[in-house]
């Protein structure tokens, strides 16, 4: 492995927001985000800055970002912490202690290198760490047309749950909810 696994740190702003307006000009973006390029380019530096600080590991929220040997940042994946009685999530309120991941992106010349799969080991890793309470399962959507990412869910043991939901800005348009349920342990 040619890279490292690690959560953003509050002061890291720069390096979140640059990442983020590439993501923004992926041509997968307009099927992977819930933001635009236009949107995001126009935030405010202090935007930038709490988002860093918000992410830097938390309580509610982390993001993780996988950095090359020579300290590049090459991708990036973002855990929130949705629990019952919380703030609604992306599809209302939790019913259950879950994780949801989110901001998933990684450059296009590190796709298939398995730096998509170690960033969503270490999500997967920091949500079942969780203990107060205990998550009982990791969800994520994906936006219909966006085969090349629900293919790779699949493949990190993500399944489909049944939840549909419209897009707000075009209510024809879906995202799928999949999610893995907690293992539990051998007796």
């Amino acid at each position: 492995m040619d890279h490292t696994i690690r959560s953003v740190l509050a002061d890291e702003w720069r390096q979140v927001r640059e990442l983020r307006l590439e993501a923004l000009q992926d041509p997968a973006a307009p099927v992977a985000f819930l933001d635009t390029y236009d949107q995001a380019v126009a935030r405010p530096d202090s935007f930038w800055q709490q988002r860093a600080a918000d992410n830097a590991e938390g309580e509610a929220v982390i993001a993780f970002v996988a950095e090359g040997p020579d300290g590049a940042w090459i991708g990036t994946a973002t855990v929130l912490v949705e629990l019952p009685g919380g703030e609604g999530g992306f599809a209302g309120e939790a019913a259950v202690p879950q994780t949801h991941i989110v901001g998933v992106y990684v450059r296009p010349e590190h796709r298939a290198t398995g730096v998509s799969r170690a960033l969503f080991e270490a999500a997967l890793e920091w949500s079942w760490a969780l203990t107060e309470p205990p998550v009982e399962r990791v969800r994520l959507f994906v936006h219909e047309q966006n085969d090349r990412a629900r293919a790779f869910y699949r493949k990190m043991g993500f399944e489909p749950t049944g939840l549909t939901l419209a897009l707000p800005d075009d209510p024809a348009q879906k995202e799928y909810e999949l999610a893995i349920v907690r293992p539990r342990p051998a007796v």
